[in-house]
Order: structure tokens, then C-alpha cells, then sequence
């Protein structure tokens, strides 16, 4: 298994234009929350205000697999991932039109954002060469707000050392 400076080296080579990891600070997050929404239901058992569900087991597997990665972004993480599955609970107990209008919603403006800052970037996205992408995209969106806030220099110095520094714009496109 690669470490997080790995994880995070191999991601961020796809992602060095500004614009490109601006969208994906709005563009993820409504992602992750799609998955967790969409998972909510069905309700597998019930203890109180904990539910079982698909969205309860992939965040469970997620935060664990964060966490074993590096403790302090995956103890963000697991706060962050908390309150997506509350959200996601919350909204699937809803009617079913708004579960799946929220859900399906939030996945493809999500995405739609996505792509917008890739094609910025004039690269295609990470998870199209490494399916461990769509797991470690969240995580790089907290490593880069930890970055902008001046904290883990030492995991940002790593990361631009083997793929440079974040651009304000991509290199121009050959015609």
C-alpha cells in the first residue's frame, strides 16, 4: 500500500492549476455527499439515531483506511465524513422524490464541476488511471485546505518536490 505522500503525489500530478483544485473544494464534497445520500438508503438496523446502512459501511471502511494513512487528516476526515452521513440519513428520510432528486443532484452538478476544472487543468482526471483516485480525492481536498491554512509543510514540500508547485493557470493546450 502507498503511504499518504504517495497517495497524495499521484493525485495532485493530475490536479496543479488553481482553478482546477478550486473546483474540486465545491465539486467533491457534493460528490461525497451524493455517495453517502444515495447509500442511505436501505436502513439495514436501527440503535437510536444510528442507522445501518450501505452509506454507514463505506464510511466506516473510508475513515478506517483514512486513518491507518496518517491519523491527524484522517481524524478530519472521519469529523467530515460524520457529518455526511448525518446529512445523507437526514435527507433519506425523506420522500423518496427527494432523496433521489437530492442525491442524483448533488452527484452530477458534483461532477459537472469536475470536469469544468479539469478541462482547466487540460488533463483528464486522476480516478481514470487509478480507481483509488475516487477514495483519495476527498482526502487531497482537506490536505490542500490544510496547505492554504500553512499547516503539513512538510507533506506539501514532499508533494511539489515531485510534481511541482500549484500553477495559477495550466500551460496553453497545443493546437
Amino acid at each position: 500500500m502507498r503511504n499518504l505522500s504517495e497517495q497524495l503525489t499521484q493525485y495532485a500530478a493530475y490536479h496543479r492549476d488553481r482553478r482546477n483544485i478550486l473546483t474540486h473544494f465545491v465539486g467533491i464534497p457534493m460528490i461525497v455527499l451524493a455517495v453517502a445520500v444515495l447509500l442511505a438508503r436501505p436502513v439495514l438496523a436501527q440503535w437510536g439515531a444510528v442507522a445501518l446502512s450501505p452509506a454507514t459501511l463505506v464510511t466506516l471502511l473510508t475513515v478506517l483506511y483514512y486513518l491507518k494513512l496518517d491519523l491527524r487528516l484522517g481524524a478530519v476526515m472521519a469529523a467530515l465524513m460524520a457529518l455526511s452521513l448525518w446529512f445523507a440519513q437526514a435527507v433519506a428520510a425523506q420522500t423518496t422524490a427527494v432523496w433521489l432528486s437530492v442525491g442524483v443532484g448533488l452527484f452530477v452538478v458534483g461532477w459537472v464541476i469536475q470536469f469544468v476544472g479539469h478541462y482547466y487543468e487540460g488533463r483528464k482526471p486522476a480516478f481514470v488511471d487509478d480507481l483509488v483516485g475516487l477514495v483519495i480525492g476527498p482526502l487531497f481536498v482537506v490536505a490542500e485546505a490544510g496547505f492554504l491554512l500553512g499547516l503539513r509543510r512538510e507533506l506539501q514540500q514532499a508533494i511539489e518536490a515531485r510534481v511541482g508547485p500549484v500553477r495559477e493557470h495550466a500551460p496553453a493546450r497545443a493546437a
